[in-house]
């Protein structure tokens, strides 16, 4: 029966999962249209220019109006990494920020794991790969992505 029971249980989640898939679709009929962020639209344009300083004033000015918004700290903290000397003290402060106001922001985890590979810390690198080993329920981009940096630091630092 146990056996039985698992294989089920399964096909029921998948069944379920299908489901609000398809409601979520955003070619249905009862899918909201997804609200764009007008300051993400900038912070977008502005770094498919790599105009780094550009994108990190636009989000320092939008934390000033709302400090609590874990995506805004994540991006500031990831223009100010890609940016000309970063000061990795605000980097890693804003990420930290991010994942206290949401713990499972997955493309904060992946880009503070790679700040630490910046500063040679690959232990807190796998420390937050690890974190997203458990929020991916399969694989997901910012995982693969972490990890790939991870190898390709270590066989960097291993052919010194």
């Amino acid at each position: 029966m146990k056996t039985l029971f698992r294989p089920l249980m399964l096909a029921g989640l998948l069944a379920a999962s299908s489901v609000v898939l398809a409601a979520g679709d955003p070619g249905g009929s009862s899918a909201a249209p997804e609200r764009k962020d007008p300051v993400m639209e900038k912070v977008s344009a502005a770094t498919s220019k790599q105009d780094w300083a550009g994108a990190s004033g636009v989000l320092k000015e939008a934390l000033s109006t709302d400090p609590n918004n874990a995506n805004y700290h994540n991006m500031y903290a990831y223009t100010l990494r890609k940016g000309a000397n970063p000061d990795m003290n605000l980097v890693f402060k804003h990420y930290n920020e991010a994942l206290r106001l949401d713990p499972k922001h997955k493309g904060a985890h992946e880009y503070i794991g790679e700040a630490y590979l910046m500063v040679g810390n690959v232990a807190k690198a796998k420390e937050h790969l690890g974190q997203l080993d458990k929020l991916c329920f399969f694989s997901c981009s910012e995982y693969s992505d972490l990890k790939k940096a991870i190898g390709e630091y270590e066989k960097k630092t291993a052919s010194r």
